[in-house]
């Protein structure tokens, strides 16, 4: 399964959120693509219709939150059709979810929770992805977690756990660079070793975001709710040299700036993406 790729690798995008959608319907910004997350668009609601509107002018990445791909139960099927349905009426260019769990019991957590890298969880995730991706007839591009705990029993690297999964099932990853950088904080190790991991030919997408950290305990958290920090534009531009430019999206979900603020983060990312397709050229 490949994209239906209709946006250049160098492209940059924003999270289309709702305080933004009606000044983006106004002004047309310049921009290479909007990303939305699916499950906020799975009724038929006004920001529906604003959606399908604005899809005539840009191109639309979808990023699922709840399909629970890392769940030891099977994968709620209402759901994926669901998420299916939302494909079919969008046609985005990019679909992606998440190294993660979400859901147990039939019950939906509003978050993304973390599983153990181990051979056992390795074959459930591989075999969810391959269920989703031949349920909805994309190609999955699976995002990188950010982290706060490690299991005891872990025993294969978070890089080479994706890289494998890539492997077996034909999906795509999104390198979240952000994501990358709290995790190496967090745990201390290189992040651009995680970054040489990571297979070029899979990586289909990269998000950008901003962090804090947190003020009882020295360690990130990946909140989307700042500017990119300047390590992680450095990190950045190491993964631009390392995977080469990639559609990248800047995520920004709580404490939400002026419209243009998100539109200048993005121009500094397709600045540095230019930077380095010209270099790729020369």
């Amino acid at each position: 399964m490949t994209e239906r790729r209709t946006i250049p690798n160098w492209s940059t995008g924003i999270g289309l959120r709702s305080p933004h959608l009606a000044e983006i319907a106004a002004t047309r910004p310049e921009l290479g693509f909007l990303e939305v997350h699916a499950e906020n668009y799975m009724a038929e609601t006004a920001a529906l219709d604003r959606l399908l509107e604005l899809r005539r002018d840009y191109p639309v990445s979808l990023h699922g939150v709840a399909l629970s791909l890392g769940s030891a139960e099977e994968l709620d099927r209402a759901h994926l059709g669901r998420f299916k349905a939302l494909i079919g009426r969008i046609e985005p260019v990019l679909v992606s979810e998440h190294l993660a769990w979400s859901a147990i019991g039939g019950a939906y957590l509003n978050d993304l929770l973390p599983l153990p890298y181990n051979e056992e969880s390795l074959d459930i995730f591989c075999s969810h992805v391959e269920e989703a991706q031949e349920a909805i007839g994309r190609r999955l591009l699976i995002e990188n977690p950010s982290s706060y705990l490690r299991y005891r029993h872990s025993c294969i690297p978070e890089a080479e756990f994706l890289t494998e999964v890539a492997r077996r099932t034909g999906c795509g990853i999104l390198c979240d660079v952000n994501n990358i950088y709290v995790s190496a904080r967090n745990f201390g190790f290189n992040p651009i070793a995680y970054l040489d991991a990571l297979p070029v030919e899979a990586t289909g997408e990269i998000h950008l975001a901003g962090h804090h950290t947190a003020e009882d305990v020295d360690i990130l958290i990946d909140d989307h709710g700042s500017r990119v920090a300047q390590p992680v534009w450095e990190l950045y531009a190491a993964a631009l040299r390392r995977l080469g430019p990639v559609p990248t999206l800047i995520e920004w979900d709580t404490n939400l700036p002026a419209l243009e603020m998100l539109l200048d983060e993005a121009r500094h990312a397709q600045e540095l993406a230019h930077v380095h397709r010209h270099a790729d050229i020369a």
